[in-house]
């Protein structure tokens, strides 16, 4: 059998890769070893500029519908819970739609995921294992093992999406940097609770050297994330009872008592970063690229990132596009990693002591401000508020009729956009092979010309005379200027891209 691209892991960056490449038209299979889909909470905490990339993935409202905001902590300090305000409360604008993290289990994530990708007609073929593969100048031979035996495919691609202990990437022999805590451990565990804990509080009680116990509940369900940290020497409880007798020696709370667990696991502080992205046609991406420290919620959040800026970019080079267009995928997305690596693991050393800084989150972790302002994709255009790299921000224009019409509506797709504010608007070439190419003409003087009647949107764009501003797939600014030309390595479309 052979296909465009073939992914090994079926999480959230896997299959949020294998629903962007399969609404572009490109043959995809998601493989994963597990028998079903993962049941536990571990990442919980969805971005705001992750719900944009859902919201154009079309996973968004189920999403929405199965998570909740996040509640104040509730730090007991003996028999006083003292309330605490983990971010403020965002109100959405013009421009940033979903202003909040989205507290939500990781097994609904995926749940949402996968279910997005059966309406576009895909599916997870769960139970199906890489076994081995060989890499050559024109794709990739892999050997799978399923529930009926050895199968081979060959596919162009082949994106390791297969978590931190990636087959792919060991296979491909790409070093993975970075250290492992292995005396610093903490144990999760979802469960039911007997006893009176508020479901109004993520609980914390604190403990001498940062032996905290925390427990958050999940949304829709009766399920807490129970988060014990243990002791360098401390064997971790195993079954209810076990745990049970842990936090009750800690908390000093007889009426508590775990029930029904439904997943549990030990993690270790694991801080790595891929040397390098991609080796042929062998590109890593989520936990095989990147592992972090769960504090600040950042590591699920990074992976689909990684997902949404890789799948235009396979897309466009299967279509015809120069290879070397691949290469931007790990020079745009590798220093985003590396800085998030940094303030999870600043965030992580402070949760023992309690410290402010470390308990607060703000915009750092929101990922609304990430940028490829550096990247081989970007020039030094920009407006008096943005650059070519930046996030394309949303806003709300006017059509002829009255109807308003969101700029994240009219991204929503597979396409580029070209934005053209003012009355003049000059021709922009477009080859017929990859994404297509959709206009907009905003404030032009023409009939069918849309309207920014608060001049929202030109303040937001920090326009202030006739500008073209093209957004790539994925949401960042590609081009501005009278007219912009997208900086694609030179190749089949050279010169026609813009």
């Amino acid at each position: 059998m052979t296909v465009d691209v073939l992914i090994v892991g079926a999480g959230p960056t896997g299959t949020a890769l294998a629903i962007d490449l399969t609404r572009r038209g490109v043959t995809v299979r998601l493989i994963d070893r597990a028998t079903s889909a993962f049941d536990g909470s571990r990442a919980k905490g969805i971005q705001p500029r992750t719900l944009e990339v859902l919201e154009d993935l079309g996973a968004l409202p189920e999403v929405l519908d199965r998570g909740s905001l996040y509640p104040q902590l509730g730090i007991h300090l003996g028999p006083v819970i003292l309330p605490r305000r983990m971010m403020a409360k965002g109100t959405p604008s013009p421009d940033v739609p979903y202003p909040d993290t989205w507290l939500i289990p990781q097994y609904s994530t995926d749940r949402a995921l996968h279910a997005r990708l059966e309406a576009l007609g895909g599916r997870v073929e769960f139970g199906t294992e890489l076994v081995d593969f060989t890499a050559g100048p024109t794709g990739v031979s892999a050997r799978l093992s399923t529930a009926d035996g050895t199968e081979d495919v060959s596919a162009r691609y082949l994106v390791g999406a297969d978590g931190g202990g990636s087959r792919v990437r060991k296979q491909a022999g790409i070093e993975f940097d970075g250290s492992t805590d292995d005396a610093d451990r903490i144990l999760i565990v979802d469960s039911t609770v007997a006893g009176d804990l508020s479901r109004r509080y993520w609980h914390i009680w604190p403990g001498m050297r940062g032996r905290f116990i925390g427990a958050c509940p999940l949304p829709h369900s009766d399920l807490f994330q129970w988060m014990i940290r243990l002791a360098p020497d401390e064997d971790p409880p195993g079954d209810a009872d076990a745990i049970t007798r842990r936090i009750r020696s800690h908390t000093r709370d007889r009426s508590l008592a775990v029930r029904d667990i439904r997943w549990q696991s030990v993690f270790r502080p694991n801080v790595r970063l891929a040397r390098r992205y991609r080796r042929g046609p062998v590109l890593l991406a989520g936990d095989a690229a990147h592992v972090h420290t769960p504090a600040g919620a950042q590591g699920l959040n990074t992976g689909i990132g990684d997902a949404y800026n890789l799948g235009w970019k396979l897309a466009q080079v299967l279509a015809g596009a120069d290879e070397k267009l691949l290469d931007t995928y790990e020079a745009e997305r590798r220093p985003v990693a590396a800085g998030v690596l940094g303030l999870s693991s600043k965030r992580y050393e402070g949760l023992g002591r309690f410290a402010p800084s470390s308990m607060r989150r703000g915009p750092d972790e929101q990922q609304l401000t990430l940028t490829y302002r550096d990247g081989p994709l970007a020039s030094a255009a920009g407006t008096a508020t943005l650059r070519v790299g930046d996030r394309a921000p949303d806003a709300v224009l006017r059509a002829p009729s009255g109807t308003p019409l969101r700029l994240f509506e009219a991204f929503r797709g597979p396409h580029f956009t070209a934005i053209a504010y003012g009355r003049s608007s000059p021709r922009l070439d477009w080859p017929s092979a990859g994404a297509r190419l959709e206009r907009l003409a905003v404030e032009s003087g023409a009939e069918d010309s849309l309207t920014d009647p608060t001049g929202e949107f030109a303040r937001t764009y920090g326009l202030t005379g006739d500008t073209v501003v093209l957004v790539r797939p994925d949401g960042y600014i590609g081009g501005l200027g009278d007219a912009p030309r997208f900086a694609f390595p030179a190749g089949q479309h050279s010169g026609h891209h813009l």
